[in-house]
């Protein structure tokens, strides 16, 4: 079972979608682990073995209930004193061409698919920055090279969510259309069903399943430089409890059964 978050934008909720999931999977008995090929963060969390990873990841791990590990996120890019510096399989690397990045991102993914039942990944920012695409190894050239089904989050907060669906799909090449399944509008305010005319015709448009909307709650999540191995007990207990509730309000606002299903291919 695996299935990758994209997003229109980066802060589309990627995240904490893929984090919710994760989520659903363990509690229906599902041994679950995160992925993301490359992160981006000013900060990293560190695994028991002195290893840095995003904390994304990390976050998504304490909800699956697994010890966060280098190959739920093998490159981490870390901005320093106005560069990048390069961490692969949680320690500085230099010089590494992209195709070798490439190689060392699909290994990680396949030890986990083959000590996991399903892999839950998380794109990076938006699969269709044209000035990326050809570099790009965490969002659909992932999804190509092992075949992994796609689901598409929208942020209608920021506004425009139907034409950040619509041309995010339209951007991409006809294959990797073909590997996005389906949608969902995040961080809404009000009735729903108010929105089913523009979801009925991203659906005619493009083909995606409506997945649902899921409104605009309330919950303390940790920010991307927030958590770390040093965390409280309590703040940990915290996330779990808040990523529950979120959850209860998922299962409502989402078909998270049509998701598994995009999930076990």
């Amino acid at each position: 079972m695996k299935i990758l978050f994209v997003g229109t934008s980066s802060g589309a909720g990627k995240t904490t979608m893929a984090a919710m999931f994760c989520r659903y999977l363990k509690k229906h008995d599902v041994r679950v682990a995160p992925f993301k090929a490359s992160n981006l963060s000013s900060d990293a969390y560190i695994t028991k073995d002195g290893k840095k990873i995003g904390k994304g990841q990390a976050f998504q791990a304490l909800l699956s209930g697994v010890e966060p590990v280098t190959d739920m996120n093998p490159i981490l890019i870390v901005p320093s004193d106005g560069g990048l510096n390069t961490m692969v399989n949680g320690v500085p690397a230099k010089g590494c061409e992209r195709d070798e990045l490439l190689s060392i991102a699909l290994g990680s993914f396949d030890r986990l698919a083959g000590n996991y039942e399903a892999v839950v990944c998380e794109g990076s920012g938006s699969p269709a920055e044209l000035n990326l695409m050809e570099r790009d190894i965490a969002n659909m050239r992932l999804a190509r090279e092992r075949g992994i089904p796609a689901v598409l989050v929208g942020d209608i907060e920021r506004g425009g969510v139907f034409a950040g669906l619509y041309g995010t799909w339209r951007l991409l090449c006809e294959n990797d259309r073909s590997l996005i399944k389906g949608f969902i509008i995040n961080r809404f305010r009000g009735d729903p069903s108010i929105l089913s005319k523009g979801t009925d015709r991203i659906t005619e448009l493009t083909g995606m399943k409506f997945l649902g909307v899921m409104p605009l709650l309330d919950v303390s999540f940790p920010e991307e430089d927030s958590l770390s191995k040093s965390v409280r007990k309590a703040d940990r207990d915290r996330y779990i409890s808040d990523m529950d509730e979120f959850l209860k309000v998922a299962e409502d606002a989402l078909d998270l059964e049509e998701m598994r299903r995009i999930a076990e291919g």
